[in-house]
């Protein structure tokens, strides 16, 4: 079936801006853009959008879970459930990340999101899986259970994870470990991306594994030496190369002066918005568990037993609607950050766009200036 949405101020990604158009759909695929006043395919339903904002689904490349689950432990129904969760957030696409876990729990997710990949059915859809764990720093674990930390397999990683879902596959590690530079070689030779994370890289090390290619910083500031004037570190190798950067905007992980100055330093396009959100997010205040450890969860705020920051409570337009008030730029530049800077850098190219080829996930948004989400179309259906 073919759907004409008229009376919409559609989403461009290329100016960041909203303006009138006419969105066509068919087989829950964008098939045309137009003005309205341009010729447009015929179609077998019109649907009118009332003249509000519409914008591309968002996509979270670093989440854990959330609605009570996690996806490092979670079944077939609890990563459904998860997916139905995402979506009523506004986030149609991501990327089920895994913290540390021992082998054969990491190799059984890997195959189970694996095969729910790409159904939009039931909720958001999961592009592939991101890897959190086991390859980390153990000074820079965060709440990461130590004796769950190994040393830089590659033939351990591929069996883990590659075996199990193919590309995309993005894989966050401690690589100034990799002295070798081969767990890194076999990321890109299996088609992953890599980011560096809970890492104690010098700058010239966090330099090196750029050149030998690196594209991002995962959760950037957090569990990483700090920015120094006289020892920059890997955030100085951050903000002035071309890699691109993962932040938490949920005013906690980051002071809203930090996240500006990010943004800032930054070449449009390579500041990515995550939420880093575990089993709590979209619950109440309770105990919880991530990577091996118990969470307390107060008023939001994830912390383990010694006090560590345990990912966030936070959902993805949230963090859209904080980066736009921290960084002191509009809603529609803000949202650049949670879909098409995390679609490119992960290399995917069927999301993250109100464009022809892209899937027909999108969101239809308040008039409000700090806007809310009225409703979430996915594959062009209405699904809440």
């Amino acid at each position: 079936m073919q759907i004409r949405f008229t009376d919409a101020l559609l989403y461009d990604s290329a100016s960041g801006r909203f303006a009138p158009g006419t969105l066509t759909v068919s087989d829950g695929v964008i098939t045309a853009v137009t003005a309205p006043d341009a010729p447009a395919p015929a179609a077998d339903r019109m649907v009118s959008l009332g003249g509000r904002r519409v914008a591309p689904g968002l996509i979270d490349v670093h989440t854990h879970g959330r609605a009570g689950h996690d996806f490092t432990t979670a079944d077939e129904n609890a990563m459904c459930a998860m997916a139905a969760s995402y979506a009523q957030s506004g986030v149609t696409a991501l990327m089920p990340t895994l913290a540390s876990a021992p082998v054969d729990d990491l190799k059984a997710s890997s195959a189970m999101i694996a095969g729910l990949r790409d159904d939009s059915t039931g909720g958001a859809r999961f592009l592939g899986v991101h890897l959190e764990g086991r390859y980390l720093n153990p000074a820079k674990r965060g709440a990461h259970a130590p004796d769950l930390i190994a040393p830089l397999d590659p033939d351990e990683l591929e069996a883990v994870v590659f075996r199990m879902c193919p590309p995309p596959v993005h894989v966050s590690a401690a690589l100034e470990l990799d002295k070798s530079g081969e767990f890194l070689a076999r990321i890109r030779a299996l088609g992953g991306t890599a980011g560096l994370a809970h890492t104690a890289a010098t700058f010239d090390e966090a330099m090196t594994v750029i050149e030998r290619g690196v594209t991002s910083f995962t959760h950037l500031f957090n569990t990483m030496p700090p920015l120094h004037h006289r020892d920059p570190g890997p955030v100085c190798a951050a903000l002035t190369t071309d890699a691109y950067v993962e932040l938490i905007c949920d005013g906690l992980h980051l002071h809203p002066r930090m996240v500006r100055m990010a943004y800032q330093a930054k070449k449009r396009g390579k500041f990515v918005l995550i939420t880093d959100s575990m089993e709590a997010t979209g619950m109440g205040d309770g105990v919880y568990s991530i990577a091996g450890q118990p969470v307390i969860v107060k008023d939001g705020r994830a912390l383990t037993q010694d006090g560590a920051l345990a990912g966030s409570t936070l959902s993805l337009f949230d963090a859209v609607n904080n980066l736009a008030a921290f960084a002191d730029i509009p809603f529609g530049e803000a949202l650049l950050c949670a879909t098409r800077a995390p679609a490119d850098m992960l290399g995917v190219d069927n999301v993250g766009d109100l464009l022809p080829g892209r899937m027909a996930d999108f969101l239809v948004l308040s008039d409000a200036d700090v806007p809310s989400i009225n409703e979430v179309w996915l594959g062009g259906i209405k699904y809440c």
